[in-house]
């Protein structure tokens, strides 16, 4: 095997694992694809000590650590993953390479509802997250996009904290019967603004412009879609493998222990691959709990190999 650990994927989760993969002198490699989830966000909020920050410089900062403790990383676009003699062969652009373990931490991709304007200021005017997002818009005019009653009841709600003016857009295309009495009644003494129908189209620089059936146009500091999007795991890797699944609010996942193992011995996942509504910090730390699993499963399986020869050598 040329590492102990193959680790897919090189956002937070990925790499805090590397982390401490490489500091329990583990030999590790890390193949990023260099599309992170959080690409186009200007900053990150709720990480102690990088609030505030560019999420490039954070992983920035990731991969010099990892590399410190010997960790390698490489730019590469996985093609598939195949069990190989006693571990696994990743195939990858630059090749193939082999490892004991795998440890998956693709994350997930985010798939925007199909409104004109929207995708353009993803990660700007149009974001998903109240506690990623709400401070950089706390105290100024904001709109909530979800697709069920239940999702927008949450999200009005939730934004209110960070905003007396906030206008729920009940953008499923439905009517105002969707939403219950008593979930209409709890919106309204919070003050949250309800419209119903469509939004046809967003637009703007500074601020964002969304347009709705009726023809009025709403000027927003920011339109918040998290109870609009859908949610896609990159798990390509782990459906080759046949890892079991789990159903989950917001789609089908791979299904991990508390320790991030998958049914596929050998295999475990991090992260948003695993878990969609973790955020950065909590992908951090599934990153960190995972790997100090795997390294103990190493070790039990390094002392299970010496016991074996020690025991073949006093015969």
């Amino acid at each position: 095997m040329d590492f102990d650990v193959i680790v897919l994927g090189g956002g937070v989760a990925g790499l805090n694992a590397a982390l401490v993969l490489a500091q329990a002198r583990r030999s590790v490699l890390v193949l990023d694809d260099g599309t992170p989830r959080n690409a186009s966000a200007a900053h990150l909020h709720g990480y102690l000590g990088f609030d505030g920050r560019p999420p490039a410089e954070l992983l920035a900062t990731g991969r010099e650590e990892v590399r410190r403790y010997g960790g390698r990383i490489e730019s590469a676009h996985v093609r598939g993953v195949r069990a190989g003699d006693g571990g696994f062969v990743v195939d990858h652009d630059g090749g193939a390479v082999s490892a004991r373990r795998l440890l998956v931490a693709t994350g997930l991709a985010d798939e925007l509802p199909d409104i004109p304007g929207l995708a353009q200021r993803w990660g700007s005017t149009v974001v998903h997250c109240p506690y990623c997002h709400g401070s950089e818009v706390q105290g100024r005019p904001i709109a909530v996009l979800a697709n069920s009653p239940d999702m927008a009841a949450h999200q009005g709600l939730l934004l209110r904290q960070w905003s007396d003016d906030v206008t729920l857009l009940c953008g499923w295309d439905r009517t105002e019967s969707d939403l219950t009495g008593e979930q209409r009644a709890r919106l309204e003494a919070r003050g949250v603004v309800i419209t119903d129908g469509p939004v046809l189209s967003v637009a703007g620089d500074d601020d964002i412009e969304i347009t709705l059936a009726d023809g009025r146009v709403l000027e927003r500091a920011a339109l918040f879609v998290g109870g609009a999007l859908a949610f896609t795991p990159r798990d390509t890797v782990l459906r080759q493998l046949g890892c079991a699944r789990t159903d989950t609010p917001v789609g089908s996942f791979v299904a991990v222990d508390a320790q991030g193992a998958t049914s596929v011995p050998g295999v475990r996942a991090a992260g948003n691959v695993a878990d969609p509504m973790a955020n950065l910090i909590v992908s951090a730390a599934s990153g960190a709990s995972v790997a100090a699993a795997l390294n103990m499963d190493l070790v039990e399986a390094d002392t299970e190999a010496a016991a074996t020869v020690a025991a073949l050598a006093a015969e």
